[in-house]
């Protein structure tokens, strides 16, 4: 960010800036971009951020025993936090349950909203199972209550009844509850309960950061033309059109 301050601050004339943009040159950008210096210690850190925060235990323990950064909480945690990920995943919603409850039973009991949303995943796979009759009396029993108490729930109880109405629920308006996305939805809410829970970042800082560059380059783009960074993944600069 403190580089794009630099040209973005400029102190050009700003009659001049109305009617032309300031042309930056690939050498002149690379060298400012080279004067910045980032600390190894602080690279690494953010790296480890993201291994912890996503789960990827085993490449954060590797990058642990490698770099010697240490992580910010104990990795089997992620182990943990994990297995009730991959249920949710799955579809094994009780299991799931189950296992938030053995690593924190306030997780839920102070998240009723997390709660609802992993209720009504078990009844989407009870849909999916084609168990209507045990669907019918969960829905009833479980989630009728709380959608009387809730408006927001109670849509989404009767969307997810809904799919009940149809003969053909995977061509139906509300097919997007059967897709595999809305099971990694709740897993993603999921994970970042057990996160906040544990004192932890529920986000990593990594993507962030990568939004606040487009950010930085949408606002530069108004001043100047400079080389830009198109594809995040590679990092590399791409010239300006001429």
């Amino acid at each position: 960010m403190s580089l794009f301050r630099i040209f973005i601050n400029q102190d050009d004339d700003d009659d001049d800036m109305a009617t032309s943009k300031k042309v930056i040159t690939r050498e002149e950008w690379e060298k400012k971009l080279n004067a910045v210096k980032l600390r190894k210690q602080d690279m690494n850190t953010l790296v480890m951020n993201f291994l912890v925060t996503e789960g990827y235990v085993d490449a954060a323990a590797k990058f642990q025993r490698e770099s010697g950064t240490k992580p910010e909480i104990d990795l089997a945690t992620i182990t943990d936090r994990m297995a009730v990920k991959k249920a949710v995943q799955n579809g094994h919603v009780e299991d799931a349950i189950e296992k938030v409850n053995d690593l924190n039973p306030e997780i839920l009991d102070t998240n009723p909203e997390l709660f609802f949303h992993l209720q009504q995943q078990r009844l989407i796979e009870l849909i999916r199972q084609g168990k209507t009759e045990e669907a019918l009396e969960f829905a009833q029993e479980e989630l009728a209550p709380r959608g009387e108490e809730n408006q927001a729930f109670l849509q989404e109880l009767e969307k997810t009844v809904a799919l009940l109405v149809f003969e053909d629920a995977s061509n139906s308006p509300v097919k997007d509850l059967l897709d595999i996305s809305h099971r990694l939805k709740t897993a993603s809410e999921v994970n970042a309960a057990i996160l906040t829970s544990q004192s932890h970042e529920k986000d990593p800082k990594l993507p962030s950061l990568l939004k606040m560059l487009i950010w930085a380059q949408n606002q530069l783009d108004e001043k100047a033309v400079y080389p830009h960074i198109n594809d995040l993944s590679t990092g590399q600069l791409q010239d300006p059109p001429e």
